[in-house]
């Protein structure tokens, strides 16, 4: 029987409140306010991000010092406010520095996510391009990708009689691939490998393809625009029989939704992330697919909610004729 294996994880990122009743702070106002290290008129990568966590926070923004940091280390040229060196912390910005980030900061304000105000986040040590609505990858997420490097080695482990032991060389699919986050990340983890990444949303395929050739991946990935629950087993078998198939499928319950975060009911794409009501409607037809893709002992690798594993067991012991075993239950960093 093919071997299925699934990982149980659940969005970790800190909850986010409801804004606070009041009215924006003014920027010019508070910052006559404020006192700067750099002297009279000059203004530091650190007032500027002390006085940001001040309007942020006025205004309910969470994690509003992280929010100010990001930003001013993004106009700065670095990753994070912590890698900046002591010189860049203190040497007034210019004009046009201080310009940018108050219109980053202002998109937050609307509570935008950062990675949006951004326009750019990591993952999995890539650098990926991010837009509103496609689905921004969680970092929990990165486990899903180490454990299908992890099995891609293990099986070359096993499997080697000789010296030196084999370059893994899967045929992946990617079924809801978003940014190209976990595509992009196995390309770049086991070089010898091809992937196929599927999403329904022409946003979310357009976005992968750029990420792609930015990465200089492109030539290893086909990307298709394609609906699973309208797919065909002969459309997906481009490259022969699949050895993995990897999804973070919509599986937040419907009834769920309702309580996400302003930032993503306004900005993220909701057929990303709603399930339906029991939160398995594509996780079904990822299941109900996947025999007729996978090669013998093929695996399936999930993201899920915590509720999800007795009534997925549930559902395939209701349908047998799949031949898809349960194999390994994975928390992710959170414990979820």
């Amino acid at each position: 029987s093919d071997l299925w294996r699934w990982q149980l994880w659940e969005g970790c990122v800190p909850g986010l409140g409801t804004p606070r009743k009041g009215a924006v702070l003014s920027p010019k106002q508070l910052f006559l306010r404020q006192s700067c290290s750099a002297g009279p008129g000059l203004v530091t990568a650190t007032d500027m991000v002390n006085y940001w966590q001040k309007v942020f926070e006025t205004n309910g923004i969470p994690e509003a010092r992280e929010s100010s940091q990001y930003i001013v280390s993004f106009v700065l040229g670095a990753k994070t406010f912590q890698s900046l060196d002591s010189k860049s912390l203190h040497t007034p910005l210019t004009a046009l520095q201080q310009e940018q980030i108050q219109q980053l900061s202002h998109k937050r304000l609307q509570r935008m996510p950062v990675q949006y105000v951004l326009g750019e986040w990591d993952f999995q040590e890539l650098t990926l391009q991010m837009r509103p609505p496609v689905f921004i990858p969680r970092p929990e997420t990165e486990d899903l990708v180490s454990l299908v490097v992890e099995e891609e080695l293990q099986k070359c482990e096993n499997s080697a009689l000789c010296f030196p032991v084999p370059v893994p060389h899967p045929v992946i699919l990617e079924i809801g691939c978003g940014s190209g986050a976990i595509a992009l990340s196995l390309l770049c983890k086991l070089p010898q490998s091809r992937v196929i990444a599927m999403d329904k949303e022409e946003a979310a395929v357009d976005l992968t393809r750029e990420n792609a050739h930015r990465l200089q991946l492109q030539e290893r990935i086909h990307i298709i625009h394609q609906d699973i629950s309208h797919s065909s087993a002969k459309e997906l078998l481009l490259w022969g029989p699949i050895d993995v198939i990897v999804s973070n499928p919509p599986y937040v319950f419907h009834e769920d939704m309702a309580s996400l975060d302003a930032e993503i009911l306004c900005y993220e794409d909701l057929d990303a992330l709603d399930g339906g009501d029991d939160g398995m409607r594509v996780i079904k037809t990822i299941l109900a697919l996947a025999p007729s893709l996978l090669k013998v002992s093929g695996s399936v690798f999930l993201e899920v909610d915590p509720r999800h594993p007795d009534m997925v067991e549930h559902w395939l012991q209701a349908h047998p004729e799949l031949l898809l075993t349960l194999h390994a239950i994975h928390k992710d960093f959170c414990g979820k």
